[in-house]
């Protein structure tokens, strides 16, 4: 089949304001990926388009863009999940600057992640062995160590665009992750970044992040669970 593609273009270093351009390729089929057809626009029609990816198999996060105005995964999405009839929309994630074309700058965002401590943080000392968990306890985490950092879900929140200061979903999702981890010995550190105005309580509930993560997961019930922690004063 023939698609066309109406791509938002944007050097910084040349253009006053973004616009749109019209790419059409022909000979696809419904298994053709977004991320294939940037890869043909690119090597075959405009070698100036600029965008990111890595692994291109949903696992490094790297192209999260924006298509027919949904916060996605360039390699997860196939053509048959969209409508081709006309114009397939491509833009880079809303909110966080644009470098060029599709890509941004994601500075502020692996910023905020960093305030929650995204680590195992453990004051005794190292074992000989691993540290052992129950599977109970490691299911209860299984679906926030899904997140791959790709922004989906953070770009998509109300509550960023009109509050830059905002930490976001990905980040408290990590938050979760450690602070309800049973080998860690400091859940205040992780909570205390989240624990704010700008923080965790700045989450309305709104769920624009759980319909835009790759990975299906459900981080307004993370977020959730975060509140009632905070609430009931266990930490």
């Amino acid at each position: 089949m023939k698609v066309t593609f109406k791509i938002q273009r944007y050097n910084p270093e040349k253009d006053q304001k973004p616009y749109f351009a019209d790419y059409t390729l022909d000979g696809l089929d419904g298994t053709y990926r977004i991320l294939d057809a940037l890869h043909d626009i690119k090597w075959q029609l405009d070698g100036t388009l600029t965008f990111r990816r890595s692994c291109a198999h949903g696992m490094c996060g790297s192209d999260g863009i924006r298509i027919n105005g949904k916060n996605s995964l360039a390699c997860s999405v196939l053509l048959k999940d969209v409508n081709t009839k006309k114009p397939i929309v491509i833009e880079p994630l809303p909110y966080l600057p644009i470098i060029k074309d599709l890509t941004v700058d994601m500075a502020d965002f692996f910023k905020k992640y960093e305030m929650v401590k995204p680590y195992l943080i453990a004051h005794d000392s190292p074992p000989e062995t691993e540290r052992y968990q129950s599977y109970e306890d490691a299911e209860r985490l299984m679906e926030s160590t899904k997140c791959i950092m790709c922004a989906c879900c953070t770009t998509s929140c109300p509550s960023l665009w009109s509050n830059e200061n905002y930490i976001g979903p990905a980040a408290i999702l990590k938050s979760y992750r450690f602070a309800f981890d049973t080998r860690d010995d400091s859940a205040d550190e992780h909570l205390l970044a989240v624990d704010s105005q700008d923080g965790i309580w700045r989450c309305h509930t709104i769920f624009n992040c759980v319909e835009a993560c790759p990975k299906d997961i459900n981080i307004t019930w993370h977020i959730s669970q975060l509140k009632k922690l905070l609430v009931s004063q266990e930490i």
